[in-house]
């Protein structure tokens, strides 16, 4: 079967991959020299592949446009290439990201934007801020690369990547565009296997909430109260007196959100029994 990628311009030499092309006879006045020759940066035979495309295809594009300024075409200056038109008729990513959360981060809290724009961030960063038409979905695996190289797990790559399709399937919906979304049909392997946490040992937990209460200060008694009710750090550190029920048959937290501190999750919010040392 052959493959998608073109491999024909990759050279492997002292385990690096890097691109080979020659330079068209009609164009070498244009350059120096009578190849391209430059390294990929890459040990990947797949990486290398993709990356291969992408310069191929980029470089493709370029030349038309140098035989077109060599044309004798009458107004060739109001002839616009098919990226031009892209750039005519779809919005940036970077404007459907403020699309996206116009519509979408109403009622949502801090974490939601802020992990929109992480994301999006991501990907402009990489393959910069482009029409969303012309994100092809070649890019869309060097982006995907460039992801796990950030030594992120592979839950967490699909994660960002959904969010930045979603991104891009909003504004394609809302603006009627007739394109496709480079970032829809992206492979990826199968989930790694998920090492399951331990819990830990009674006696590791008795002896910090013993330390806690010898030290006896504001910091020793968060650690305390974390101990025995399994909240998050931030939660039990931006909570507010009133949020601690003591005076109930079964004391207990009302952990919600607050201006000063959001929670991480909808799921989140509820009530914690006080017990043990938390109490």
């Amino acid at each position: 079967m052959r493959s998608k990628y073109d491999a024909s311009h990759v050279l492997f030499r002292d385990g690096i991959y890097y691109y080979v092309r020659r330079i068209p006879d009609d164009l070498t006045a244009f350059y120096s020299v009578k190849r391209l020759y430059f390294s990929l940066k890459t040990k990947s035979c797949v990486s290398a592949k993709r990356l291969s495309t992408f310069v191929t295809q980029r470089l493709d594009e370029y030349w038309l446009g140098l035989r077109l300024q060599n044309m004798d075409i009458p107004d060739i200056q109001l002839v616009q290439t098919n990226d031009q038109l892209a750039e005519d008729i779809t919005p940036p990513l970077s404007d459907a990201l403020d699309l996206y959360l116009r519509l979408k981060a109403i009622g949502e809290d801090k974490v939601f934007v802020r992990t929109a724009n992480r994301n999006v961030g991501y990907a402009i960063k990489v393959l910069g801020d482009k029409p969303i038409r012309q994100y092809s979905s070649s890019e869309a695996a060097i982006f995907h690369d460039w992801l796990i190289k950030q030594s992120m797990s592979m839950g967490t790559v699909k994660r960002v990547f959904a969010s930045v399709r979603t991104v891009v399937n909003l504004t394609i919906s809302e603006h009627g565009l007739n394109c496709i979304n480079g970032f829809a049909k992206t492979y990826f392997p199968a989930d790694e296997p998920i090492n399951d946490r331990l819990a830990i040992p009674n006696e590791s937990i008795k002896k910090v909430q013993a330390l806690c209460v010898e030290m006896d200060d504001d910091m020793r008694w968060l650690i305390t109260l974390i101990s025995d009710t399994g909240m998050r750090l931030g939660e039990a550190a931006g909570l507010h007196m009133d949020d601690i029920k003591l005076d109930e048959p079964m004391p207990y937290i009302d952990l919600k959100p607050h201006p000063w501190r959001s929670l991480k999750t909808r799921g989140s919010q509820g009530c914690i029994p006080l017990v043990s040392a938390a109490l």
